[in-house]
């Protein structure tokens, strides 16, 4: 697919994301550890985020795993609509992932269905 930001995005790509919809949002997220600590800060907190964004109305597909390069994480998302991201991004801002992992740095793509 053709997004507003110029890439094809292959789902195949996208850790099995499938692309979304008319009305849906996709979110393609590199996440990126400056050293071992901020590793350490994915791997033990990252898991409990995706369970916990699964299981908000609205979401539809939420996976994460590390890239070929181990201080790389990628994240994909899918939400039904602006309602369910907008929910999504309020649970995440009083959360223990936002608080632990906010010097982390991302690099995010949103892709309109």
């Amino acid at each position: 697919m053709s997004c507003s930001c110029g890439h094809d995005h292959d789902a195949s790509a996208h850790l099995g994301r499938p692309d979304p919809a008319p009305g849906q949002i996709a979110l393609s997220v590199k996440l990126f550890c400056a050293d071992a600590a901020e590793m350490r800060i994915a791997l033990e907190h990252l898991p409990d985020h995706v369970a916990l964004s699964r299981a908000e109305p609205g979401c539809m597909f939420f996976a994460a795993e590390q890239s070929d390069d181990p201080a790389i994480w990628l994240i994909e998302e899918l939400y039904a609509d602006e309602a369910a991201l907008n929910a999504h991004k309020a649970r995440l801002a009083s959360s223990e992932w936002s608080r632990i992992s906010a010097a982390l740095k991302r690099e995010i793509t949103r892709i309109d269905g």
